[in-house]
């Protein structure tokens, strides 16, 4: 009997486990499936240039697991049974019922990767939800970027958040539109996580974009037009991007699985579920410790070496193997600023800013190199060389002895 292996979500995290855990195990012995609502790969990472105008290569599913035994199903999640090893979803391979209603169907597993990952985080923020824009996702880049083609000269355009997502946009948007008015709004100051050099670097690119800052401005209202700050001030906007952070998808919450406060998966540092051992959660969606005894923070920095991670971790076991022990660490934060600059932060294994950085044209071209090579990865899952091994044993379901990964809610 095959071992039945279904992994939620083919974002970077899903996707590579899923072409990771064919490169390493026999096609005889298991079955994996993909399941995703999209039928195509979307670089979540380029989001801000979407949303900027820019057209994105498009790069299908079906031609990217094409002969490597993963079978693609495309279907909305809609439900996961953790203590009966079902999953629901609807909408699978597009089909319909006789009443032209989407088909809802059960999926059976032995072992689930969990890859659903995240989406937008609207803090609760009065006025957010109905005024805001998002580019966490691909639909909300393409409303955003049909919203912007629509602004006249001089339109008042205001990203909300300081961290990477917020400098990414913002500088994207101001480059792409000089003729817009692009102010960003920080909760603290800008860049205050970089080091000197990268703060410098930051505020002449921002200052040479004509790029407005507000500092030290939390973000209570958000209105059509406008939007407020903790102090009292209004801040014209005719556009307002929001990306204050990532909320995780709600379906791990509703689950018998231990989560944290906020929804993710507490995991040992195999990624494997502490509460239910059939179960591995990856990226965004997983609660895992990092170097430091310090949560992994949501990035594809973090989120593509849990999927390593996972993925070997699932072959070990099947096939009686030596569990990997490969701790998963930052080495540094790549941020694009517009398509002529870039910088690249150089960051402590626990993530913590060095005095070294790079900048300026060369770093622009080291981050699109790093963006390029993981689109490829994930484009050519089973490309790499890897022996197959058979399945000789079943994974023991008594729940893993592995410290948690995660005891320590994360900060909103």
């Amino acid at each position: 009997m095959q071992h039945r292996i279904v992994v939620l979500g083919a974002g970077y995290t899903g996707a590579t486990a899923a072409g990771r855990l064919a490169r390493r195990l026999h096609r005889e012995d298991v079955t994996i499936t993909l399941v995703n609502a999209e039928p195509d790969f979307v670089e979540r990472v380029r989001m801000h240039q979407l949303a900027a105008g820019q057209d994105l290569r498009p790069r299908p599913f079906g031609e990217m697991f094409a002969g490597t035994g993963v079978e693609l199903r495309l279907a909305k999640v809609t439900g996961v049974d953790v203590d009966r090893r079902t999953v629901t979803v609807t909408g699978a391979d597009g089909g319909a019922n006789g009443a032209g209603e989407p088909q809802t169907e059960e999926l059976e597993y032995d072992t689930l990767v969990y890859a659903l990952g995240s989406a937008w985080n609207d803090q609760g923020v009065p006025g957010t939800a109905e005024h805001a824009h998002e580019i966490a996702s691909r639909p909300g880049a393409l409303r955003l970027r049909e919203r912007l083609a629509g602004l006249d000269a001089g339109q008042s355009v205001v990203v909300v958040g300081g961290g990477l997502t917020g400098v990414e946009a913002a500088t994207e948007i101001a480059e792409a539109r000089p003729d817009l008015d692009v102010a960003l709004a920080a909760r603290g100051g800008l860049g205050d996580w970089l080091s000197p050099k990268g703060r410098r670097h930051l505020r002449k690119v921002f200052d040479r974009l004509g790029i407005t800052v507000h500092e030290h401005a939390a973000v209570t209202v958000v209105e059509s037009d406008r939007l407020t700050t903790a102090d009292g001030t209004s801040v014209p906007a005719a556009v307002t991007v929001w990306t204050t952070g990532f909320a995780v998808h709600p379906l791990a919450k509703a689950t018998t699985l231990e989560v944290t406060g906020t929804g993710r998966i507490v995991v040992d540092r195999t990624m494997r579920s502490l509460s239910h051992p059939d179960v591995y959660a990856v990226g965004d969606a997983a609660s895992a410790m990092g170097p430091g005894d310090k949560p992994l923070r949501m990035s594809c920095a973090s989120g593509v070496p849990t999927a390593w991670q996972a993925a070997d971790a699932i072959a070990a076991r099947l096939t009686g193997h030596k569990l990997p022990k490969v701790p998963v660490r930052y080495f540094n934060q790549c941020i694009s600023l517009g398509r002529r600059e870039g910088l690249i932060q150089y960051v402590t294994a626990d993530d913590r800013s060095l005095g070294a950085a790079l900048t300026g044209r060369v770093a622009a071209v080291y981050k699109e190199l790093i963006c390029k090579g993981a689109a490829w990865g994930v484009a050519h899952p089973t490309l790499a060389p890897a022996r197959r091994r058979r399945v000789v044993q079943e994974p023991s379901l008594t729940a893993p002895a592995a410290p948690a990964a995660s005891t320590v809610e994360e900060p909103a």
